[in-house]
């Protein structure tokens, strides 16, 4: 099936029904069909179609979603791009994909005017809210969306279909650990990943039409994904533009939510809220996790204040987003990202390519209908990341005797100290359990001695105080010396991209920021 056909299963299948809630609107699934074909239309008669690169780059909001099937149904290929990226970043994706057109907003197109510029060519902006500067409209190629759909007949729709193995999406990497790049992922490899969602979810028994909340950013692959899962299972869904823990929780208790997916730095907030107890959130069932790894600390923390369990799962962009995941009738393993789902295959193996016996620890790869057909113009980074159909995903992990598998760290992320090899996520786990620390990351850093050392970035929680000191030698009571951090930063937060992933890019670029200003001040005379 395209992506393009998913609104016509949901209309046979439930029929009309309220789709999407946003604030104070509502939009049915045949309305969301309307204003996509009218996206369509628009984009046709503007000459793009056929493999044309458009961005959309809009905090969640209907016309997210019916821009990305409307750009779809025009044959063109969508771009999402998270709206809280640097201007110097938005211009590198401009610039590498040429992307003719950009869906934005009022607010982030001063943003994108700034990135625009240097470009070889001047893409066509299309705002989709009002404009406060109307003199902007005169200054650059630009439409405003509701304004130009009003006169747009979506019945003049030409319908062409595109084949399963074309493009739909680019999607640019977050560039945590070196230059974005842009996964290119079809019709196939998106639908493949969508359909298995809904078939676990069909594996408790026929689907009961539910609400859930769309929280997560639907730039990111997960959130597209679960988007379009939700449309094939006819749930309604509550879109938020930004997290809100509150908001969260008064949706939770309005629509009787039981299940909805978020990101590690989601559930941080929700077990740091004062405020759950202030609504009735009995409903709540389970919570998918994705994106990154969660503490096993903060996942019992979250069901003894929920009575509710946590779904961890493991994907990347490059397999669609989802390769592993906790499954129906299966019991949840703490630490676990779950089991492969139907139609993935997994192997594990050393730095030469073997497999590696159950328990032991190697290089994830992945192979299936969901796995990219490569990254957008990098031949050679396509080859050395996909051989003979295998993804090698960088992840170090290892399955244990029931098929369940468990993140042990990026390959990029481990730690060679002395020649013996520390998995920063073991010391994380571990500092994560003093009493006065909220969220901590562990990076390697070069050491001349050694190779690395172990460094400690934490966050405090409120009202409590601990010295670097403390930190070393808790870790030292419950880690081999070796494993334990040479030095502990104290920082008010910890930086992460639009999804919650930890930039472990940035704490070391932070360090070595530092360790330079410090050269500086001693040579200065």
């Amino acid at each position: 099936m395209l992506l393009t056909h998913l609104i016509d299963f949901s209309k046979r299948e439930y029929g009309e029904y309220p789709f999407l809630y946003f604030e104070n609107q509502v939009y049915t699934n045949l309305d969301v069909e309307k204003y996509a074909k009218k996206v369509s239309v628009m984009l046709r008669d503007l000459g793009m179609t056929d493999g044309e690169r458009i961005v959309v780059s809009i905090p969640n909001c209907p016309e997210v979603i019916y821009s990305y099937q409307g750009i779809l149904r025009s044959r063109s290929i969508v771009i999402p791009v998270l709206h809280l990226l640097h201007a110097s970043e938005i211009h590198y994706i401009l610039n590498d994909s040429k992307a003719k057109a950009v869906f934005t907003s009022s607010h982030i197109l001063p943003k994108f005017l700034e990135a625009a510029k240097g470009l070889s060519y001047t893409p066509l902006f299309i705002v989709v809210d009002e404009i406060d500067d109307p003199s902007l409209l005169f200054q650059h190629e630009m439409l405003l969306l509701h304004e130009t759909l009003d006169s747009v007949d979506e019945s003049n729709e030409i319908i062409k279909d595109a084949e399963e193995n074309d493009v739909a999406v680019i999607l640019y990497t977050s560039g945590t650990t070196g230059r974005p790049k842009g996964v290119m992922l079809t019709h196939k490899n998106l639908y493949s990943n969508t359909k298995t969602t809904y078939d676990l979810a069909m594996e408790k028994g026929p689907l009961n039409r539910k609400t859930t909340l769309g929280v997560l950013p639907l730039a990111h692959a997960f959130g597209f994904t679960m988007m379009n899962s939700n449309i094939l299972s006819g749930n309604s869904v509550v879109i938020f533009s930004k997290f809100d823990v509150e908001q969260i929780f008064e949706s939770i208790e309005k629509h009787k939510v039981s299940s909805f997916a978020a990101v590690p730095a989601m559930i941080h907030a929700m077990v740091a809220s004062p405020h759950a107890e202030n609504y009735d959130l009995s409903s709540l069932e389970s919570v998918a996790c994705g994106s990154a790894s969660l503490p096993i600390a903060l996942i019992d923390a979250f069901k003894i204040k929920f009575n509710a369990e946590i779904r961890e799962g493991y994907g990347l962009s490059e397999a669609t987003t989802i390769v592993t995941t906790s499954r129906n009738g299966m019991p949840v393993k703490y630490g676990s990202v779950g089991v492969p789902i139907p139609g993935v295959q997994v192997r594990i193996v050393d730095e030469h390519g073997g497999d590696v016996p159950r328990g032991e620890i190697g290089e994830l790869l992945v192979k299936g209908d969901n796995v990219t057909p490569g990254y957008y113009g990098l031949v050679e980074e396509t080859k050395s990341t996909i051989r003979e159909g295998w993804l090698y995903t960088g992840d170090l992990v290892r399955m244990d005797e029931d098929g369940y598998l468990y993140i042990v760290d990026r390959k990029k992320d481990l730690v060679i100290r002395g020649g013996l090899n520390i998995y920063p996520r073991d010391v994380e786990e571990v500092l994560v359990k003093h009493e006065a620390v909220s969220e901590v990351a562990v990076v390697g850093l070069p050491d001349e001695k050694m190779g690395e050392e172990i460094v400690a970035y934490v966050v405090k929680k409120t009202g409590f105080e601990v010295t670097s000191e403390e930190i070393i030698l808790f870790s030292q009571e419950k880690l081999a010396k070796y494993k334990t951090p040479k030095q502990v930063y104290f920082v008010q937060q910890l930086p992460r991209n639009g999804v919650g992933k930890i930039l472990k890019k940035k704490l070391r670029d932070m360090h070595v920021e530092k360790h330079d200003e410090i050269l500086l001040k001693k040579n200065r005379p």
